[in-house]
């Protein structure tokens, strides 16, 4: 339907339109013009961007802290201030 002729014959003039048109306009001249749907591809592309950069600035700032605390323990323990040490039981006595 591309001539408003076609409109009209397939009655495609709503009723609450069709008193909007002013009295004397030819009906046969009239577009209905429709707002196309909305897209929604621009929010969830933000929303999955936003959530992305989220996770890598949580992700950088727990490695910055693993590398501060290593550096920290490793001043330290070269200073005397501190020192760190595993102690492995072994799992078989001895000497008893």
């Amino acid at each position: 339907m591309q001539l408003p002729e076609d409109q009209l014959r397939a009655g495609h003039i709503p009723v609450d339109l069709y008193r909007q048109i002013p009295p004397g306009t030819d009906v046969r001249k009239v577009v209905i013009v429709q707002e196309a749907p909305r897209s929604y591809r621009g929010p969830i592309v933000l929303a999955l961007v936003v959530t992305a950069g989220s996770v890598a600035v949580l992700l950088v700032l727990a490695f910055v802290v693993q590398v501060v605390a290593g550096a920290a323990v490793a001043v330290l323990s070269a200073t005397g201030g501190l020192s760190y040490a595993i102690n492995r039981t072994s799992k078989t006595r001895k000497g008893i």
